[in-house]
């Protein structure tokens, strides 16, 4: 079942990547009292994430903070390691990348797919959500193959 509006977040342990290498975050913590603009994306280096879904969260960074988050948090199935990397090569320093390496987060929001005939295994569906103190207050999740209600400046617009 996917999370809805007015739901707490599931606790699940995620990974950020510190100058003393990889640390697990849990959920319910990093999530509480602040609002957090969170988006999610299929993987790391792939084409959409890439070139507009990242960009646009750092791009929109001061905006978003300017209409109330405290956080941007991405979070994708796949390695600190790699989403760490993927977000210096992006410039995405002011977006705290969640690794969701196992993808238990993705599925305990009810927000996985199956992208085996990628040869991605289980994945995270594209969305962005607004959590305020571990509760989701928006939620946008697009379409497969979509990329609209997930970007930054939809997510703006709706603040």
């Amino acid at each position: 079942m996917t999370i809805s509006v007015g739901e707490r977040l599931p606790n699940a342990t995620l990974v950020t990547m510190t100058d003393g290498g990889p640390e697990q975050v849990q959920a319910d913590s990093f999530f509480a009292g602040k609002t957090v603009a969170l988006f999610a994306l299929p993987g790391a280096y792939t084409p959409t994430c890439s070139a507009r879904h990242l960009p646009g969260f750092v791009e929109k960074a001061d905006a978003l903070k300017a209409k109330g988050v405290d956080e941007i948090a991405c979070t994708a199935v796949n390695d600190a390691f790699v989403l760490s990397a993927w977000g210096k090569a992006n410039g995405a320093d002011g977006v705290t990348m969640l690794a969701d390496g196992n993808g238990e987060f993705a599925r305990a929001l009810g927000l996985d797919f199956d992208a085996s005939k990628f040869g991605m295994g289980q994945r995270s569906q594209r969305y962005a959500m607004v959590v305020e103190d571990g509760v989701v207050k928006q939620l946008h999740v697009e379409e497969p193959g979509a990329f609209k209600v997930s970007s930054a400046d939809y997510l703006l617009d709706q603040l």
